[in-house]
């Protein structure tokens, strides 16, 4: 494809669809045609693209349509959508079609189901960082003070241990501490984890997030912001470890800035 063909963004709430509109500029896409959805999408989002449909969430007709009127043939999907929103906050007929086909329904056949129907309207949904290279971690020290030996072995421990469970789909995150796993991330959600594991390990800990085997990058990425250290700060988190090649930086600027300013190491596994 070439780098200037339209590129249609599927936006959901936070600056992740900001930074993709940025860096897609910079890469040379000159149209961005932009799905807003009610309540979620920013209206700097839709300020910065040549054209917004504007829909609500859960009608994949009207998200559809948007895409084959776009004249794009790349779709990305970018910023936070509840999987299970696209759905169940008033489906629309397409919705509910898709819906009565799948036997499962999590963020993986949901999501998936869209991809697919993106595919039947001529567009390929692109991995969330495509544009993104200057933001994913790359190895060993990434910001913030650098980390000693002890700390880096509890983050390669908590690494190891983060793999494992990411595999058994418990949780992508774990809070280590001298080689003893604090917390390891459930149906509470990564700041929650973060912050029972610092609230036992009074200090000092490190927190890792990592990938799980088979991710699917266009629209799982494991993502660290500045709100992730916010939280890391508050729960005394001294150290955060990250998957190299597979962690986005949301934005790796601001996530530098926030690292300095609140004394974290930001470590790439």
């Amino acid at each position: 494809m070439n780098p200037s063909d339209p590129l249609f963004l599927i936006a959901g709430s936070g600056g992740y669809p900001l930074l993709v509109i940025e860096c897609a500029r910079a890469s040379g896409v000159r149209r961005i045609v932009v799905a807003a959805f009610e309540g979620e999408t920013s209206p700097e989002v839709e300020a910065l693209a040549d054209e917004v449909h504007r829909m609500r969430v859960g009608q994949l007709g009207k998200l559809l349509d948007a895409a084959k009127k776009s004249g794009a043939k790349r779709a990305i999907m970018a910023g936070q959508i509840a999987p299970g929103n696209l759905f169940d906050l008033r489906p629309d007929l397409r919705a509910l079609v898709i819906l009565a086909r799948l036997k499962r329904r999590n963020a993986e056949t949901l999501f998936g189901a869209v991809a697919d129907e993106l595919a039947s309207a001529g567009l390929t949904l692109l991995p969330a960082t495509e544009f993104l290279g200057e933001h994913i971690a790359g190895r060993g020290h990434i910001a913030g003070p650098r980390a000693k030996p002890r700390v880096v072995a509890d983050m390669e421990f908590g690494f190891r241990i983060a793999k494992e469970s990411s595999r058994l789909d418990i949780g992508q995150t774990v809070v280590v501490k001298n080689g003893t796993v604090l917390a390891v991330e459930a149906f509470e959600g990564t700041n929650e984890a973060v912050l029972r594991g610092g609230r036992l390990g009074r200090g000092g800990a490190c927190m890792v997030k990592v990938s799980k085997p088979g991710q699917d990058m266009r629209f799982d990425v494991p993502v660290i912001g500045t709100k992730t250290l916010e939280t890391a700060s508050e729960a005394k988190i001294s150290a955060i470890g990250v998957e190299a090649g597979s962690t986005l930086l949301l934005d790796a600027r601001l996530v530098s800035a926030a690292a300095a300013s609140l004394s974290i190491s930001i470590y790439g596994l």
